[in-house]
């Protein structure tokens, strides 16, 4: 299947350092490259949040997160296993991911996303992106490309319009681990 030529645009923008944001499971994300540092510096700023938050990264399928992550055994399974609901598995971190990716952890949380746009953008993109709420750090996240026009847009590169999934909250985040929740969705 061929990308659309927004999806297309979006990933040109993203390889060049762009940030955008983009419709997930359940709000909107502003996402970049997760290998580009000036473009995750950019996404702080524009969220007003602090460095060691870290961030999540999505995936169209498990296989473009490999590089990013260093799963142990019990966290291998973990991510192979079906769940009924999207879940943010946080996972042992690979040697890519830098610490402004991971918060300083050991960690890095990822998501291989059930939304059709942004598992689209992932492939049209050839690699994982960041995934963070489109919103100010501390205030409600967006949910309409409107909304992220109206309260982020001239900080933006791009805004690629579709509807947020079914969620009424954000994924439950849960160590890979033990299957502890950290969040719940």
């Amino acid at each position: 299947m061929t990308a659309s030529p927004l999806l297309r645009r979006a990933a040109r923008l993203l390889r060049r350092g762009g940030v955008i944001a983009y419709p997930t499971e359940a709000v909107y994300g502003l996402g970049c490259n997760p290998g580009d540092e000036a473009a995750l510096r950019r996404i702080l700023a524009i969220k007003a949040r602090p460095g060691r938050a870290g961030f999540i990264l999505i995936a169209a399928d498990l296989g473009q997160l490999r590089s990013w992550i260093a799963p142990t055994a019990a966290e291998e399974r973990r991510l192979a296993e079906p769940t009924a609901a999207p879940v943010t598995w946080v996972v042992r971190a690979g040697t890519r991911a830098g610490r402004l990716l991971t918060g300083g952890r050991p960690t890095l949380a990822v998501r291989v996303t059930t939304h059709p746009v942004a598992a689209a953008l992932c492939r049209a993109a050839g690699m994982p992106l960041v995934s963070t709420s489109a919103n100010v750090h501390g205030r409600p996240p967006a949910r309409t490309a409107l909304a992220v026009r109206r309260r982020l847009g001239r900080q933006l590169d791009l805004v690629v319009p579709g509807a947020t999934g079914r969620q009424a909250r954000p994924t439950a985040i849960r160590l890979a681990a033990t299957g502890a929740v950290l969040r719940h969705g």
